[in-house]
């Protein structure tokens, strides 16, 4: 039997045995009679024969899917799944907060001087190492002192930086207040990314249309929030949210430090803290006593808020400043 006779009868073997031919292989029919021609005629090394003979050939099977295609990073994935809010400036700047439309302004000058030493730390320029300095907390001793507006003014602040993002969580989870000051519907957010174990970062983070801040709300109220801030699940996450991008700063708007005990739980993630201490009305006990639940952290500022700067214009906010601790 010649070459061609052999190659002939070889196609038609692998097409009974269900192995579909292209056309375009067809001139590739002499290499398999000639690779046929060369195996021992035994039935293991036949079915050898067939698989390695396969080569350009698709067993036609109805189950057979193509491969996959290529998956997309896991943060970038993670930013189209993110939802974006419409944040209204205007409105945000008739309240009195810092916008990066908003032309130039005492308070927003303020926040510079305010917010300069805290990305440094950050960004590693401190004179020594501080750990976790991109983790910020903002609190107070006391309810109403002014601490989520700081926050969120920090959190626009440090923004409007060329080579920084800013991701703001709403810490404070029995009383949360950035989803009312910034005009978005409250929703899941971080006690859910705690105790939902099939949530994503990415599935309650929240991008807005200022550019490089993004936030995380307080999420669904929990009975045991101390307990669930306090759990491996919490090292984890801010392990995992401080790292995921080399140039992101969280910035955590906690719960006054007197009246609740998540801000002191809190506090032992934080590398840099600011309290906000409201001025003629805060007492210096109560202030001492809130310094005191710190004392581990490595860097703690204190704000004056509401000082009466003589100028009826602005918002009442002066950004004096302090260092306590280490």
């Amino acid at each position: 039997m010649g070459l061609i006779e052999q190659a002939a009868k070889r196609l038609e073997e692998l097409k009974r045995a269900g192995i579909e031919v292209p056309v375009a292989a067809s001139g590739s029919a002499a290499a398999v009679a000639q690779q046929a021609s060369a195996v021992p005629a035994t039935p293991e090394r036949a079915m050898q024969s067939l698989a390695d003979a396969q080569g350009p050939f698709r067993e036609a099977s109805p189950s057979s899917a193509p491969p996959n295609p290529p998956t997309t990073a896991p943060s970038e994935a993670s930013e189209r799944r993110s939802r974006l809010v419409e944040i209204d400036l205007q409105r945000l700047a008739a309240a009195g907060y810092v916008t990066p439309t908003a032309p130039r302004s005492r308070l927003a000058d303020e926040m510079r001087v305010i917010k300069r030493p805290l990305v440094s730390n950050a960004q590693g320029k401190s004179a020594a190492p501080i750990q976790a300095a991109n983790l910020i907390m903002v609190t107070s001793a006391l309810p109403g002192e002014g601490k989520t507006f700081m926050a969120i003014n920090l959190a626009i602040s440090i923004a409007m930086e060329l080579d920084t993002t800013v991701l703001l969580v709403d810490a404070d989870v029995a009383r949360p207040a950035i989803p009312e000051r910034l005009g978005f519907a409250a929703g899941m957010g971080l006690l859910d990314l705690l105790t939902k174990g099939d949530l994503d970062v990415a599935d309650v983070l929240l991008r807005t249309n200022i550019e490089r801040l993004s936030l995380l709300p307080a999420g669904t109220p929990h009975s045991r929030a101390t307990e669930v801030l306090a759990s491996d699940a919490m090292t984890r996450l801010l392990g995992e949210m401080a790292n995921r991008y080399h140039d992101r700063i969280l910035v955590f708007d906690a719960p006054p430090l007197l009246p609740s005990t998540e801000s002191r739980v809190l506090a032992t993630h934080m590398g840099q803290i600011v309290m906000v201490v409201e001025a003629d009305r805060t007492r210096q006990a109560s202030v001492k006593q809130a310094l005191a639940a710190l004392e581990q952290c490595p860097v703690v500022m204190t704000v004056l808020n509401k000082a009466d700067t003589g100028t009826a214009s602005y918002y009442g906010y002066y950004g004096s400043y302090g260092s306590y601790g280490q």
